[in-house]
């Protein structure tokens, strides 16, 4: 089929461990999924009220993140929203929504948020930035470009959860007119992982199949994922996940110790 051909045609690909599971993520009991629509598994249907308008309603149960967690056993929390930024996200959203409480401290964080900073108007938007706006270990020296603020999220959470482990995914190629800044944004998120040590990407942007027509026919609703098109994401995260943790066994072999004195 159309979309497993792609997943599967090259053996390097980490999205090729889709057929054989382990489920490894299920070595974090707690994580916590921090993103926008596409995190929320938000559905995009014509309004009853507003005829040739859409309505966006977020149904977390569709999300990739509680397909993941009912997959492997873990707990997953949705820190996430739709249409969510990283500037809001740190600025309003996570206080308003007590996600900064350490009593949601993780055991890992997947951290999925771009689509909406790429897409809103120029006048907008807080610059892109690099991370030479970034103080790793001090948020409060960070600058307000979303580099500056993705990496704000990172260290906030290293400081309720230190032990943490960080998965920060790109965006995949989706209709042409984004792919430059879909690139440029993968090129960045790379740049920030390699500041943080227990942080790894997930690169949609290199190894995800295009969401062309052809897939957007199976996995699409409008201009949203479907069901279908959450739980191929949800198996996709898994894989990704799989591999890393298998080509970097010495990181997570006391993964279990997380949240214990034990966990040096």
């Amino acid at each position: 089929m159309y979309y497993i051909d792609k997943l599967t045609a090259d053996k390097n690909n980490p999205f090729n461990g889709i057929n054989h599971l382990l489920g490894l993520a299920g070595i974090f009991r707690k994580i916590a999924c921090i993103g926008d629509s596409l995190s929320s598994g938000e559905f995009e249907v014509p309004s009853e009220s507003n005829p040739g308008r859409m309505e966006y309603i977020d149904m977390f149960e569709y999300s990739w993140g509680q397909f993941l967690g009912r997959h492997v056993g873990s707990t997953v929390y949705n820190f996430s929203r739709g249409g969510m930024t990283a500037i809001e996200y740190v600025k309003s959203f996570a206080d308003k929504m007590d996600f900064w409480n350490p009593e949601k401290a993780s055991h890992a964080y997947i951290i999925a948020l771009g689509a909406n900073d790429r897409n809103q108007p120029s006048d907008s938007v807080h610059p892109l930035g690099s991370v030479s706006d970034i103080c790793p270990g001090h948020p409060e020296n960070n600058r307000d470009t979303f580099a500056g603020l993705y990496a704000t999220i990172i260290d906030r959470y290293r400081i309720i959860s230190p032990n943490a482990y960080f998965f920060l995914v790109t965006m995949p190629h989706e209709e042409q007119k984004y792919d430059d800044i879909s690139g440029i944004h993968a090129s960045l998120i790379h740049e920030i992982a390699s500041l943080y040590n227990r942080t790894y990407v997930i690169d949609f942007y290199k190894y995800a199949p295009r969401y062309d027509s052809e897939f957007m026919k199976v996995f699409f609703m409008n201009g949203h994922m479907n069901p279908a098109g959450y739980v191929l994401t949800a198996r996709m995260m898994e894989a990704y996940i799989d591999h890393i943790i298998m080509s970097n066994p010495e990181d997570f072999y006391k993964s279990g110790l997380n949240g214990t004195p034990y966990c040096g």
